[in-house]
């Protein structure tokens, strides 16, 4: 289990790499609603004292890179639905019969017989079977009115398998960071360092006492729709809070030398880059809603709030 309590399904397990995504064809119809952002220099990481020891959010350093589209939104709930109507594809949770879902967000039947389930170290997650993306918390549960929010219980296996039949990819962290700040330079936040300026809500994270009671303040306890709250100067929605986006990049906790062009990691390695925070951050615990944070997981890991969204090449998408 990585440190932000994002539930790995076996740390100790080799990497299994893109998984079945070579097998889903492309679409062939990418009417996406992407976001054409010019790329060029900005500022990567943070020297703040907020930077989580460990994760390689510092030192800053300058990076480059070239233009691309990435999504406004998560990938939805409706958009993964088309993309399995029409290839018959069979995630990871599926394939293995369980995944991860918050204790809180179970139901009091399931959450009687998940006592023995718990993660060790982080016993707020549940091995639950038959949770997958469309049963998010759990046999009972369903997406039915939450179309519009993003995905999760995906995989960065499945999120690679989507993004093939969409005609996409997955952003690069870097990528991802650019677009995440929207203009802004060295802020905690795309609206700066405060979480909640002058008390307005801006983004989907706990309130209350984690993990005990989520208040809810912000409108939302669990995941929000994908176009909630306001976007940033890009455009683009929730990248902070409400469910981890999928990264291309293998994790290292060593960043990009100052002056890389287009840094995508290491060749290889045995967990993916997740990036914006989630629903479950709270200060007091987790503070990677933060544009600089950064966390990982294994590519066959997935949970209640861990989603993606898509990125093209300039030319690559329409």
């Amino acid at each position: 289990m990585t440190a932000c309590c994002i539930p790995s399904r076996d740390p100790g397990r080799p990497a299994s790499g893109a998984g079945p995504a070579a097998a889903v064809p492309a679409s062939g119809a990418n009417d996406r609603d992407m976001v054409r952002l010019d790329g060029g220099r900005f500022l990567m990481g943070t020297d703040s004292a907020e930077a989580i020891p460990g994760d390689g959010e510092t030192p800053v350093r300058e990076i480059f890179v070239d233009p691309f589209r990435i999504d406004a939104c998560a990938v939805s709930n409706a958009d993964f639905a088309a993309f399995v109507d029409a290839t018959d594809y069979e995630t990871d949770s599926e394939r293995l019969g369980w995944s991860f879902v918050f204790e809180g967000r179970l139901s009091r039947r399931l959450r009687r017989t998940a006592i023995e389930d718990r993660l060790p170290g982080a016993r707020w997650w549940c091995k639950i079977s038959g949770a997958d993306w469309r049963h998010p918390e759990g046999p009972g549960s369903s997406i039915a009115r939450r179309e519009d929010h993003p995905v999760v219980q995906v995989s960065h296996n499945d999120a690679v398998a989507y993004c093939a039949w969409a005609g996409c990819r997955l952003p690069t962290e870097a990528e991802w960071e650019f677009a995440a700040r929207g203009g802004v330079e060295q802020t905690a936040l795309p609206w700066g360092d405060e979480l909640e300026p002058d008390g307005e809500h801006r983004c989907n994270v706990w309130q209350g006492s984690f993990p005990e009671r989520d208040l809810g303040l912000d409108g939302w306890r669990g995941t929000c729709p994908v176009d909630a709250f306001e976007p940033n100067g890009f455009g683009l929605y929730n990248v902070c809070g409400n469910v981890w986006d999928w990264c291309a990049d293998w994790w290292s906790a060593r960043p990009a030398a100052p002056g890389t062009r287009n840094p995508r990691g290491p060749a290889t390695g045995t967990a993916r880059v997740t990036r914006g925070g989630s629903y479950l951050c709270h200060v007091s615990y987790c503070s990677r809603y933060r544009l600089a944070a950064r966390t990982h997981n294994t590519p066959d890991s997935a949970a209640g709030h861990m989603g993606f969204r898509c990125a093209a090449d300039v030319g690559q998408a329409r």
